[in-house]
């Protein structure tokens, strides 16, 4: 495992790299608004979603430089999410990352602002015209990223999540909930680095899509059980807020206990269909232990 701590510190501080220069500096106008991006964005977080997508760029033989801008690409959408979704209006949520939430640390208006701005600069990535050779590869990747984040992806599982509140789901409701809210960018982590290579293996991006819908799961199972058990210094944001806020989990559905083996059910589920390729996925497996035997 200490082969992947490397393997990962060394893909957390290329990605804080790249979306450092990615985003606009923070002296330019406007600047208190390229601050905010830049807090809500830089220094802090797991990188889940541009791990997988290096990973599964490792896998397919993609080059680095455009795995880069589909990893760059995910985080900032994701991090455009969490800004929205600690506002008073969504999850009001005053910590984030160890650290005052952005709409705490500069104001509201600057944050909804701040979210805007990084789902548009996201897409900008993806679009610019010499990122990529391959026209139809490009507009696939922005496709996908598209399909993740809106209302079939991303923004419609928080709806779903807003509307559940207080309300009594079977396990297959908050699954469709959750396939939607936080799988669906999983998913389109590892097919962003997939589809980084210049040549598709279908064999092979059918095998990762399987993997990240299971690990994608299997992050959002880990989330619950880590609500219910840790504490907010160890997770970075405020614990307990789901029982709060009295939303479905699979802690308060299934039990703690089942919860954990469903966990591991989809881990071994998602480890099984990157086995077939050997010595190859084998970060991938790594990668699954990492997400789904974290702490925080």
């Amino acid at each position: 495992m200490s082969d992947f701590q490397a393997w990962a510190t060394a893909a957390q501080a290329r990605t804080e790299n790249v979306l450092s220069a990615l985003l606009p500096p923070p002296d330019i106008a406007p600047q208190r608004l390229h601050q905010a991006m830049r807090y809500a964005v830089l220094g802090g977080g797991k990188r889940v979603r541009a791990l997988l997508a290096y990973a599964a760029g490792e896998l397919c033989n993609a080059n680095a430089e455009q795995v880069d801008l589909a990893a760059a690409s995910v985080e900032l959408i994701h991090a455009y999410s969490l800004v929205h979704d600690d506002l008073p209006c969504m999850d009001d949520d005053d910590l984030r990352r160890g650290k005052p939430s952005c709409h705490k640390q500069f104001d509201e208006a600057t944050a909804l602002l701040v979210g805007d701005a990084l789902q548009t600069l996201a897409f900008q990535v993806l679009a610019k015209p010499e990122a990529f050779p391959d026209a139809r590869q490009q507009v696939t990747m922005i496709h996908l990223l598209t399909q993740a984040s809106g209302s079939r992806g991303m923004a419609g599982g928080q709806a779903i999540d807003l509307a559940s509140v207080g309300l009594s789901l079977t396990q297959q409701e908050l699954e469709f909930m959750h396939i939607h809210k936080t799988g669906a960018l999983i998913r389109a982590a590892a097919l962003l680095g997939a589809h980084s290579a210049p040549l598709q293996d279908e064999t092979r991006t059918r095998a990762l899509d399987h993997y990240a819908k299971c690990i994608g799961l299997a992050f959002q199972v880990v989330d619950d059980i880590l609500d219910d058990q840790a504490d907010t210094a160890t997770l970075g944001k405020t614990a307990g807020k789901d029982a709060e806020q009295n939303k479905p989990t699979y802690v308060t559905i299934l039990g703690l206990e089942r919860a954990k083996a469903l966990a591991d059910e989809l881990h071994a589920d998602a480890i099984a269909s990157i086995t077939p390729f050997g010595e190859q996925g084998q970060r991938l497996v790594q990668l699954a232990d990492f997400i789904t035997g974290r702490a925080y």
